[in-house]
């Protein structure tokens, strides 16, 4: 699987400026997606994939999330949300509801989960046996595109979740999806009102969808896609200091040195996030803290090779064609989402509640 992976990889890696340009991924990536596997790897082998999704595979999920990420950040962020709805779906749903979307995506389809909302927020009205949906979801991710999301409600109980069945490019409005970077996500708006659900579209319980350590801990996976991204950067300013002939400039090696120092030190808190999310003797409060503190730790590398990178590359590396300009754009983008203080002053509190140490255990 990661060799298949590595090989979608660079298809979506050739495919990504053109996705920039028209805010639209190829066609040709997605079947190839489909082709190698990726899309139905995290469902278990019951229901067609080979267990992705499962606790020991997580770090070869790690693995697939970095490779992709180098490829096209826009790819890595669908996919991760992809990963991220058959997980919930496999934990929470039942059987016929988890056979319903593997079925979905053998015949080419994707999920994704859907939360984000505006002011007035997406409401349930009628009672327990149908419910008519008003309301919208913004920012939510592959927007037009993927036709079986889960969405978020809110109740008295918790959120709840519903596995809908929309009809592809129906209800989605792009005009507010203007970002710097991560055009090609089509994070748009969607329009739920008027869909009926009931009890045979509602995943699990009110209140599972935000159960940890799966609700916030989850968000390692967001990190190794923006760690792949990171170590593309440094492999590209390489390369292009390289073709310049400036392998031998002082200034130069010290950029190379602080953003390989960067690339590797993530690594090591993502891969341990990774394996942390999947033991299940560690106490729920001390993942989700490692998570927090992943994110902290990823955010400020990236930030740093990207200074790195262009400094580097000069004005360059601001200038398209050169991917250096695409990517850094897409990631300084998805690093501002979701809720990055949050993470951080979260991780804070557990230190100082004493759920978390500053140091390994001795």
């Amino acid at each position: 699987m990661l060799q298949r992976a590595k090989e979608f990889a660079h298809i979506a890696g050739d495919a990504a400026s053109r996705a920039d340009a028209t805010g639209s991924i190829d066609q040709a990536v997605w079947s190839a997606l489909f082709e190698t596997g990726l899309s139905m790897a995290p469902f278990s082998p019951d229901f067609g994939g080979i267990g992705l999704s499962d606790p020991n595979q997580q770090t070869t999920l790690c693995a697939i999330l970095r490779l992709i990420g180098g490829g096209d950040l826009a790819v890595a962020r669908l996919f991760e949300g992809h990963v991220n709805a058959v997980m919930l779906v496999s934990r929470y749903g039942t059987r016929p509801q988890i056979e319903s979307l593997a079925g979905s995506v053998k015949q080419g389809g994707l999920s994704g989960v859907w939360g984000a909302e505006d002011a007035h927020g997406l409401r349930r009205l009628g009672d327990s046996a149908s419910w008519r949906l008003e309301g919208k979801k913004i920012l939510a991710s592959g927007a037009g595109m993927i036709a079986r999301p889960l969405v978020t409600i809110g109740s008295p109980d918790g959120h709840v979740l519903y596995l809908l069945n929309l009809e592809a490019g129906k209800r989605a409005d792009m005009s507010s999806w203007t970002p710097l970077g991560m055009k090609a996500s089509a994070s748009g708006t969607i329009d739920l009102t008027g869909v009926i659900v009931g009890p045979s579209e509602q995943i699990g319980r009110a209140g599972d969808y935000m159960r940890q350590p799966f609700f916030s801990g989850g968000a390692w996976r967001f990190c190794a896609a923006q760690l792949g991204a990171m170590e593309q950067l440094t492999e590209l300013y390489c390369t292009q200091l390289r073709a310049r002939s400036r392998e031998s400039d002082p200034y130069q090696l010290e950029r190379v040195a602080h953003c390989t120092a960067a690339c590797r030190t993530t690594s090591f808190w993502v891969e341990e996030a990774a394996r942390q999310f999947a033991d299940e003797n560690l106490k729920s409060a001390a993942i989700v803290a490692f998570t927090n503190f992943t994110r902290m730790v990823t955010e400020r590398a990236a930030l740093d090779v990207m200074e790195c990178v262009q400094r580097g590359t000069g004005l360059s590396g601001f200038m398209r064609p050169n991917p250096i300009e695409r990517i850094c754009r897409d990631l300084a983008t998805y690093l501002r989402q979701p809720v990055p203080d949050m993470a951080m002053s979260d991780a804070a509190r557990a230190v100082l509640a004493g759920e978390f140490s500053t140091g390994a255990p001795l």
